[in-house]
């Protein structure tokens, strides 16, 4: 009586495949783990099987499926980089400067034309104009932090907005007919203005 062959021993056919071979090999092996003279006959079989397909394959009689010999050919490329040109401004202006949707513009404009006519309505006193222009001071604050939840900067573009349109509203202000409207009443128009630009276009 002839020896069994490795693919016999395996318990497997000559055609299988590889994972066939290795799933054969560890169901055996789980199989006769406490008798060591058949776990080494087992893995002898195992490499002679290796051996003989490597064999095979060198002599052409075995096509390895194109995943085992070209797997590059499944990955996909990685992506191209394309670096975005240079842009003529400085990168803390770009930084600076939001791209905004039409939310973005319209609610704070909204907001601002409401304050703006409450403060130029024809009974507002000081004491309105004051509430008004805290109340445009607190959505600005609001608006810019609600981008990117940075309180200390949202902080800081508000009262560089603040002190930028109560100084430019003063001195259009000076320029404009007391008659059409007061001086008070422009810089807070002017004021809701450059608050409006920087809740809506600064971030």
């Amino acid at each position: 009586m002839s020896e069994p062959t490795p693919y016999q021993l395996l318990e497997v056919d000559e055609d299988a495949s590889f994972d066939e071979v290795q799933e054969a090999r560890t169901r055996l092996a789980e199989q006769y783990s406490g008798d060591k003279k058949r776990l080494e006959l087992l893995e002898a079989a195992y490499d002679a099987i290796l051996m003989d397909r490597l064999r095979q394959r060198q002599e052409g009689k075995i096509k390895v499926p194109e995943r085992i010999r070209f797997p590059e050919r499944l990955t996909p490329p990685p992506p191209s980089f394309t670096p975005s040109p240079p842009s003529g401004s400085p990168a803390w202006l770009q930084r600076l400067i939001d791209t905004p949707s039409r939310s973005d513009i319209l609610w704070p404009a909204g907001v601002y034309v409401g304050l703006g006519g409450l403060s130029i309505y024809p009974a507002a006193n000081d004491g309105l104009l004051q509430l008004t222009l805290a109340l445009g001071v607190g959505s600005c604050l609001y608006f810019v932090n609600r981008k990117e939840q940075k309180f200390g900067r949202a902080v800081l573009l508000t009262v560089a907005g603040l002190v930028i349109g109560l100084l430019l509203g003063g001195f259009f202000g000076s320029l404009v007919s007391p008659a059409f409207i007061t001086t008070e009443k422009f810089i807070a128009l002017f004021t809701f203005l450059i608050l409006w630009l920087v809740s809506g276009f600064l971030r």
